[in-house]
């Protein structure tokens, strides 16, 4: 013990990150982890949306492991606290990889972090996400592509009740409530 230089250790802020994460860095959660970590990524994600009225499909915590289970969280944590900071969700489709979701812890550098990664992903061949409201500005004003194309979006939304608008927009229901969504990003 006689090496360890505890003022090292504390400028290295190894106290105050989660068991087995890195500052700084984006990393997937493994199935195990996601449990581990369900209510903090359910309040990361809740604090996103709640001015929205909330996501349909993060009710509570047991839908980060339960009904949103195949879903891939990758989280960072850059400040002093050991939790999380930010999310973004993503889920493996035919059609790529979609956004399904982010979150944050309220700060402005949480927000700016999820939302300038997820569209750094968006720009990417095979990434792609539905949106509407602030979101969509943001995205455009990121470069983020618009898809317009009606086949690309039948394509993409197969399976799904979706009627086109004229200026490449749709709609559809989610939580039983209709909605106006514009595709984005590179869809295979």
């Amino acid at each position: 013990m006689d090496n360890f230089d505890l003022k090292k250790y504390l400028a290295e802020g190894k106290l105050f990150e989660e068991e087995g994460f890195e500052k700084n860095s984006w990393e997937y959660l493994t199935d195990k982890e996601k449990s581990k970590f369900a209510d903090e990524i359910f309040s990361l994600i809740n604090n996103a949306y709640e001015p929205l009225g909330g996501n349909p499909n993060y009710q509570s915590p047991s839908n980060v492991d339960g009904s949103e289970g195949d879903a891939n969280y990758l989280v960072i944590d850059f400040d002093d606290d050991p939790e999380f900071d930010a999310v973004v969700v993503d889920k493996s489709k035919s059609s790529g990889v979609k956004g399904a979701a982010m979150g944050h812890d309220g700060s402005k550098e949480a927000r700016s972090l999820a939302v300038n990664f997820l569209a750094i992903m968006l720009k990417n061949k095979g990434h792609y996400i539905e949106v509407s409201g602030k979101i969509k500005d943001i995205l455009i004003a990121k470069g983020v592509p618009v898809v317009t194309d009606k086949e690309t979006i039948q394509k993409v939304m197969k399976g799904k009740n979706i009627e086109m608008n004229d200026d490449g927009t749709y709609q559809r229901y989610l939580g039983g409530e209709k909605h106006t969504k514009t595709l984005m990003g590179n869809p295979l």
